[in-house]
């Protein structure tokens, strides 16, 4: 079969496709017939060397942490029933995702909902996941005033849709007018670009003092920007890295202004909550009120563009592999 494999630490051009053995159904495994592997702006800084004080990957490694497709093998041990079925799963240490065919632990599986297209299935599996475990620990109530970075990103948008649907009023912060644009008919209330000089005082402004929520994205100068405007005791959940890494925020700032921060750290879930959450987010997608966004998909073996496009920040919402 076909996978992309990380041949060393750089830039897109080390994604390299190779012919390698299919996987094996081991006991108490599954092997899947991939039709869409997700990425993540993160395994773009793991693949250039930038994320290794969070991440221990080492090359050489087959990216790709979620995949959706069809049961085409069962090991012993597993319920014949999965045969065939369709499901979406993680990968095992959020690896191996970028290929034709991946095994995975049968109690990672989830059965993917009548109607809702594999590509949704995959695109929910991570930022589904940790969109509604950042959402659930903010609280948002109705009236809240929120707040979102990058909200025109996979999770960002998702992110903009349940502030919504919780009551809250929203205010997305992206780049550009086409982000702007996709986030406006999304569902956010006000838009404001975040390369423009003053954007935060604007965001401060329309907020009437600022915001209650703030669903950090981007991190780096953005993120911190953020943080400098939040209302005194707001929830802030610094959970993004694309700006340059995780908001570097500072604990006595965030206790004398009563705000709570909460980081990457706490959204760490074991498998159980993930897939909790997985099918929470799919059930919604599934019924309608809850819509990822595809940007752009490549053919597998195109990996690097997909990098090299999300690096570039030319993709709204999500890019899927399809092999």
């Amino acid at each position: 079969m076909r996978a992309v494999r990380v041949e060393r630490f750089g830039g897109p051009e080390v994604l390299v496709a190779a012919d390698v053995p299919d996987p094996v159904a081991e006991p108490g495994q599954v092997v899947i017939d991939v039709a869409a592997a997700d990425t993540l702006f993160v395994e773009t800084q793991i693949r250039s060397g930038t994320a290794r004080q969070w991440f221990a990957v080492e090359p050489p490694y087959v990216p790709g942490g979620a995949v959706a497709g069809r049961v085409s093998a069962t090991g012993r041990g597993v319920d014949a029933a999965w045969a065939g079925r369709t499901v979406a799963a993680c990968t095992p240490d959020s690896q191996g995702g970028y290929a034709e065919r991946v095994a995975v632990p049968a109690e990672a599986l989830l059965s993917v909902p009548d109607g809702l297209d594999l590509s949704w299935a995959a695109a929910l599996m991570h930022d589904g996941v940790t969109g509604l475990a950042v959402l659930d620990a903010a609280e948002v109530e109705p009236g809240d005033r929120v707040l979102v970075t990058a909200a025109a990103g996979g999770m960002g948008i998702l992110l903009v849709q349940l502030a919504r649907a919780a009551g809250a009023r929203v205010t997305a912060a992206a780049r550009g007018e086409r982000k702007l644009d996709l986030a406006q008919r999304m569902g956010a209330d006000v838009v404001v670009d975040y390369t423009e000089p003053g954007w935060a005082e604007h965001v401060r402004e329309v907020t009437g003092g600022g915001p209650d929520v703030v669903f950090d994205g981007a991190g780096g100068r953005i993120g911190q920007a953020a943080f400098a405007i939040a209302a005194p005791g707001a929830r802030f959940s610094a959970h993004g890295a694309a700006g340059g890494g995780f908001s570097a925020i500072d604990p006595a700032e965030a206790g004398r202004r009563q705000i709570t921060v909460r980081g990457i750290q706490d959204v760490q879930l074991g498998l159980a909550e993930r897939n909790r959450l997985a099918e929470r987010a799919m059930a919604e997608a599934a019924a309608g009120r809850l819509e990822p966004v595809i940007g752009r998909t490549f053919p597998l073996v195109r990996a690097a563009e997909a990098h090299a496009a999300i690096e570039a920040r030319e993709v709204p919402g999500k890019a899927l592999l399809l092999p």
